[in-house]
């Protein structure tokens, strides 16, 4: 899957030290159940490396997400995950000040209305439809 950059600075702090960082963000990806299986995370100045198998591409992109979202993290490498070819073409948005969920859905879908289906793709990701950042990264599922 390759190397996905993020904003280090902006996202949700669960680890205090780069030290500590793999096994939270370990913790952080497993409790949310992606369909990772075998994850391994190591974390060297600001990047996280994933390793593990997905069950389906989709899996592996919300961990790569979930991994990449975190305060501290700047990359994520992936090579080391290993998922199924991808059945459903998906684009990466990085949300900007401003940024609803319907204002994203309108754009890429032509109806506001559609914002469930981006919450429902980035439900690992994005806890609550009302609250996403600027900074953060999302999927937007195509067709």
């Amino acid at each position: 899957m390759g190397l996905f950059d993020f904003v280090k600075d902006i996202g949700n702090k669960i680890f205090g030290s780069e030290d500590e960082a793999p096994e939270k963000i370990k913790q952080h990806i497993e409790s949310a159940n992606p369909g990772i299986s075998n994850l391994t995370v190591s974390v060297e100045n600001g990047v996280a490396t994933l390793s593990g198998q997905a069950e389906s591409a989709e899996a592996m992109e919300k961990a790569v997400l979930m991994a990449g979202n975190i305060k501290g993290i700047g990359e994520v490498r992936a090579e080391g995950l290993t998922a199924p070819a991808a059945v459903e073409a998906v684009e990466y948005y990085l949300i900007q000040k401003g940024d609803t969920l319907s204002a994203i859905a309108k754009k890429y879908y032509g109806n506001a209305n559609d914002y469930p289906r981006i919450f429902e793709a980035n439900r690992e990701v994005i806890k609550d439809a009302n609250l996403i950042f600027p900074g953060q990264k999302i999927r937007i599922p195509k067709g």
